[in-house]
């Protein structure tokens, strides 16, 4: 009978053991869902930022290929002119509204 005794003993030492380790690898699996999720979020906002800047970069090439346009007429030049600001005032409003996202 004693060795029944010892057998379910071993049983018992076991199944804690087996407890012990599973609350341990749940942890450890919590702490990981944590650490993805934050590098999902940091992904997604590096993504943004790269869209941002390609877009800057699109305005600067307006802006740049409108520099490069020579022109002597007055009024054209205006219109160059409004449309430099413009593009900067576009610029600038898309900086704003980046930060009040973060």
């Amino acid at each position: 009978m004693s060795s029944v005794a010892a057998q379910l003993e071993n049983i018992v030492e076991h199944t804690r053991k087996l407890l012990d380790l599973c609350v341990s690898l749940q942890e450890e699996n919590d702490m990981l869902k944590l650490e993805l999720q934050s590098l999902k979020v940091a992904f997604d906002t590096s993504n943004d930022r790269n869209k941002q800047m390609e877009e800057k970069l699109k305005a600067l090439a307006v802006a740049r290929s409108l520099e490069e346009v020579e022109v002597d007429t007055g009024g054209i030049n205006e219109k160059i002119l409004d449309t430099k600001q413009k593009i900067n005032d576009f610029v600038r409003e898309i900086d704003k509204c980046i930060e009040l996202l973060r």
